[in-house]
């Protein structure tokens, strides 16, 4: 819930300084689906070719077990999912950075998801993108270590 309730708000404060072109937040569409429709508004023809693939930790694991789910197709439907915003190239780093810096409490977490391309105003994802696992915001990865305390110590018969 802390989550969705603060996730965007220091991203969009720093979206004017950083001389952000468009912005989309990602949530029913999937990160796909948004780019898509933002490559189709840009005034310049372009297409946005993603190559990270940011994803809440552990949703892998649901979606290999569903068999479903069009996660690693960028069309799985987020119900909050961050900001995809789109920045001049020398800017990108630094804004990842900023956000991420004490300055805003730290817990911040941004990434280059993809670049932007001459294009027809589309939108694609690479074939095998790197899969970016993100801890929920003020979890640790022990929190979301497999819960093993059933586990018994005996060997399978």
């Amino acid at each position: 819930m802390f989550n969705m309730a603060t996730l965007n708000r220091t991203a969009a404060g720093l979206m004017n300084a950083f001389n952000a072109h468009a912005a989309t937040d990602i949530i029913g569409f999937g990160i796909l689906g948004h780019s898509q429709n933002l490559a189709k508004q840009q005034r310049k023809e372009v297409s946005f070719v993603i190559h990270n693939l940011p994803i809440i930790a552990k949703m892998a694991a649901v979606r290999n077990a569903s068999g479903r789910f069009g996660l690693l197709q960028g069309t799985s439907a987020e119900t909050s999912g961050g900001l995809l915003i789109c920045l001049p190239r020398e800017q990108a780093t630094r804004f990842c950075y900023e956000i991420k810096s004490s300055k805003y409490g730290e817990g911040h977490q941004a990434w280059i998801v993809g670049i932007v391309e001459k294009g027809n105003r589309t939108a694609r994802i690479i074939d095998k993108p790197r899969v970016i696992e993100v801890l929920p915001r003020g979890a640790t990865a022990a929190a979301l270590a497999p819960d093993n305390s059933n586990a018994s110590s005996e060997p399978c018969s």
